[in-house]
This record gives C-alpha cells, sequence and structure tokens, in this order.
C-alpha cells in the first residue's frame, strides 16, 4: 500500500446494549438540563443565562468524553432540544416557561449554537482507542 491509496475505513459494529442504555440516559439527562435552563435562565439574567449555557455545554462535552465518541452528545443535545422546544408552546389555560424576552431568545438560540459547536468539535471515536490520527 502506497501513500496515494486511500485507507478503507473499518465497518461499523451494531452498537451494544449498554451504549444504546448510556445514549438514552445522555437523552434524559439533555432534557433535565434543558428545563432547568428555562427554570435559571430568566432568574438572574445574565448570570441564569451563562450558568443554563454553560450547564448545557459540560453535560454534551461530559457525554461525548464518556461514550469517546459523538452519540453521547448528540444524545444530550437531542433532550435539551426537545424539552427546551415542548416548553416554549404555550397551554391553553395561557400559562407558559418563556417570556418573549431578549433572554429567552438568547436560551433559545445560544443552546441550539452551543450544542452544535460542542458536539461537533468533541474528539471523534478512534478504532481501537488509539488516541493519533488515521491519516498518519
Amino acid at each position: 500500500m502506497n501513500d496515494r491509496t486511500p485507507m478503507l475505513a473499518q465497518p461499523m459494529r451494531p452498537p451494544t446494549a449498554g451504549r444504546a442504555a448510556a445514549c438514552l440516559a445522555f437523552f434524559v439527562l439533555g432534557a433535565v438540563v434543558g428545563v432547568a435552563g428555562a427554570l435559571v435562565q430568566p432568574g438572574w439574567f445574565p448570570g441564569g443565562l451563562l450558568l443554563a449555557l454553560a450547564g448545557e455545554a459540560g453535560a454534551v462535552l461530559g457525554a461525548t468524553r464518556v461514550l469517546r465518541g459523538r452519540a453521547g452528545g448528540v444524545a444530550v443535545a437531542a433532550g435539551w432540544m426537545l424539552a427546551v422546544v415542548l416548553l416554549t408552546a404555550s397551554r391553553t389555560e395561557g400559562d407558559f416557561v418563556f417570556a418573549a424576552g431578549s433572554g429567552s431568545y438568547l436560551f433559545l438560540l445560544g443552546g441550539i449554537a452551543v450544542a452544535v459547536i460542542c458536539a461537533t468539535l468533541a474528539p471523534g471515536r478512534q478504532p481501537d482507542g488509539d488516541p493519533v490520527r488515521l491519516a498518519k
């Protein structure tokens, strides 16, 4: 094999039951972080907003480290997104969690940006757990 021959990707292994359970647990964690952030962010503006976004970033990055791949971060981000989107809907009684203010919009858009950035920049899985890059 010379330097110009492309390396073949290893076939994907099916997820194990433990990995699937961990992703489900991280999904629930993301939903809890989303609900907690929605309740904290309007309380101490701008400190509550920063605390909520930092909590989300920590959960996403922590999940990627635990699973040694982006799947954990995506699971947390999906749980966060589902919880926050469900909290934005008003009920028939007129109750709602998010007010129509700049803090709420910053939480929604900033949370989406934080989730995408953290899940994308997290290190991907390497075959056999080798920390070096594949192209070397």
